[in-house]
């Protein structure tokens, strides 16, 4: 009785090897099969946190693991998307797009720019992903809503700052000094959240629609 070959067999390169296995399955799971992009979204946010946790807590051999998880979600999503009956793609036209802009992002790697800096390489960065982004017409469009209140938070500071609305921090006095300290605040805030009984988190994103606001009336303005 024969056996079935091992997935990725007689692939040298270990990525190719990953890219083929997810092929298979796709292919051969009735489970898999049945995924859509919107289906996976749940897994890829949980997968993201574990290499987080990993990074933060875990081993060297977590980290691994995880990364390999969090590469079969992309890998999920490009097999997905070679099958799209109007505009299918594969992971090598993935990895193909995410090269052309990593090498146009890096004109100081690539073309002859200069850069002795990390301050001058974050000019090169922001000039570049100008240039891409020329359709978008406010500093807001291309922010992922889905973001924790606090990681939106900010990135909607920053955007609001080049939209020259100010987000004026606490006194400086009584302030946090280090970023434990900050924990500290942030914590002692969702404390005073919790003993009022008030949502932390829809209180900030209520307050960040209002930021939002007054970006794009400023930008309406301009």
């Amino acid at each position: 009785m024969s056996s079935q070959p091992e997935p990725g067999a007689g692939v040298d390169d270990p990525l190719r090897a990953a890219a083929e296995t997810m092929r298979e399955v796709r292919a051969r799971c009735v489970w898999s099969q049945r995924i859509t992009h919107q289906d996976l979204v749940p897994y890829l946010i949980e997968e993201s946190h574990e290499v987080i946790d990993a990074v933060e807590t875990g081993t060297r051999d977590d980290l691994r693991e995880e990364l390999g998880d969090l590469l079969w979600q992309v890998l999920f999503h490009a097999a997905i998307a070679a099958q799209d009956p109007e505009d299918p793609f594969d992971i090598d036209d993935v990895a193909r797009t995410l090269t052309e802009k990593m090498v146009r992002r890096h004109p100081h790697v690539f073309a002859g720019e200069v850069a002795e800096t990390p301050e001058q390489v974050l000019v090169h960065w922001n000039a570049a992903k100008a240039a891409e982004k020329r359709t978008r017409r406010s500093v807001l469009d291309g922010v992922p809503r889905g973001m924790p209140a606090l990681a939106l938070a900010q990135k909607l500071v920053g955007r609001a700052a080049q939209a020259e609305v100010a987000v004026e921090p606490g006194d400086e006095a009584d302030g946090p000094a280090s970023e434990a300290e900050l924990g500290d605040a942030l914590l002692a805030l969702v404390a005073t959240a919790r003993v009022a009984g008030w949502d932390a988190e829809r209180a900030l994103r209520e307050r960040l629609r209002v930021l939002e606001d007054d970006v794009r009336a400023a930008e309406a303005a301009s």
